[in-house]
């Protein structure tokens, strides 16, 4: 058996977990310089066993570091091409992508950025390729100039604003959820505030169906999986008279078709219902602020666009070249607090637990409504 096959057949037998090998000077030397060399080994029980993965490693140190990081991240990701031709070209893009993450985490370990980036299932993806995945009409029909039809947010003069605030725990947060290959960030944004508010009125947190929301409200101006705008799903909530839960009606990334219609909205399972929703102030975050704490969690809209979203892994996000007006992606505001000097906004993302911080990520907070934050923040009536 060669050294690859022998490789391949131990990476793919045995669990993965991934250890950290200083290297000995002298030892290894690439064209690029690391701190640390990743590898990987089994966890095994047999000593034996223990002895052969420890010469795989060793045997496979002659290959090239880059390569068997490649190899392990698609492990890691499932990720497969239907040719050799094609795996050569997402390797190119990983190799690329690659070197825009360690250059970045060169300069947050400087302190000079307040983020980290890493090589999550975006990674062999360019960025033209990731925003029109990923925005893929996800607030297509979205536009500044649009009016919006909620109530208006009040502001209360005496209410006492909290440093720091975090709906997660005080269980008004279901967990973070997968939308796929659909532009459906919409209904995840949506269906995120009204658990939110079922859970202050009612004490019981219940996930509610997004698939519902991509198939039933088309007529509200929503597009299933090519788009659509939280207030057009309170809309629709709110004269179907509910919403089912999310057991009842599960999420299946499409536009789910059946003999004589899409929609199967089961009256007999409605987890929530809504009585209308309020829109907060256009770009004040001051606004986002109160009613993120005295209200729950708000459906917001962002730009998602930039390769340092793409590839975001922990810190407080600082992304000065975000817009705050071109928003293609929903998402649901859970709290806010500081870390040091730096004010940050803590979002629900639903491209599962796999990005960012378990699926959140820490936007900066008052730094003149970045990446549109407060842009187009809403929340429903319960």
């Amino acid at each position: 058996m060669v050294l690859n096959d022998l490789c391949g057949v131990l990476a793919a037998d045995f669990p993965l977990t991934t250890v950290r090998v200083r290297r000995v000077r002298g030892s290894y030397k690439s064209p690029e310089e690391h701190p640390h060399l990743t590898v990987h080994r089994m966890k095994l029980l047999l000593g034996p066993v223990f002895a052969v993965s420890l010469l795989v490693v060793v045997s496979c140190a002659s290959v090239p570091l880059e390569d068997l990081e490649f190899y392990a991240w698609k492990l890691q990701f499932g990720k497969s091409y239907s040719s050799p031709s094609e795996e050569a070209q997402r390797k190119d893009v990983w190799l690329r992508n690659r070197k825009l993450v360690l250059v970045h985490n060169m300069l947050a370990d400087q302190g000079i950025k307040s983020y980290r980036l890493g090589m999550n299932f975006f990674g062999d993806l360019e960025n033209a390729e990731y925003k029109s995945l990923v925005s893929c009409g996800c607030l297509r029909s979205f536009n500044t100039s649009l009016p919006r039809h909620g109530s208006t947010f009040l502001h209360t003069p005496d209410f006492n604003l909290p440093n720091s605030v975090d709906w997660r725990d005080k269980g008004a947060v279901t967990p973070v959820k997968d939308q796929k290959k659909c532009g459906s960030c919409w209904a995840f944004s949506a269906t995120g505030s009204l658990e939110g508010q079922t859970f202050r009125k009612t004490g019981r947190l219940v996930s509610l169906s997004e698939q519902q929301l991509v198939d039933c409200s088309g007529g509200y101006g929503n597009q299933g999986c090519n788009g659509g705008l939280m207030d057009q799903a309170f809309q629709y909530i709110k004269a179907n008279g509910g919403i089912d839960t999310e057991a009842s009606y599960p999420y299946r990334a499409v536009v789910f078709c059946v003999p004589g219609g899409s929609c199967r909205y089961n009256p007999s399972s409605v987890g929530a219902t809504c009585s209308g929703f309020t829109d907060l102030s256009r770009g004040s975050e001051g606004a986002l602020q109160e009613a993120v704490a005295s209200v729950g969690p708000v459906s917001v809209a962002i730009d998602a666009s930039q390769e340092s979203f793409q590839f975001y892994v922990s810190g407080v996000y600082d992304e000065p070249n975000c817009s705050s007006s071109n928003l293609n992606h929903g998402v649901l505001v859970v709290g806010y607090g500081s870390q040091g000097q730096q004010d940050y906004w803590i979002v629900k993302n639903s491209w599962s637990v796999s990005w960012g911080e378990g699926g959140y990520v820490r936007m900066s907070r008052n730094r003149n409504n970045q990446c549109g934050i407060a842009s187009m923040a809403s929340y429903p009536l319960v």
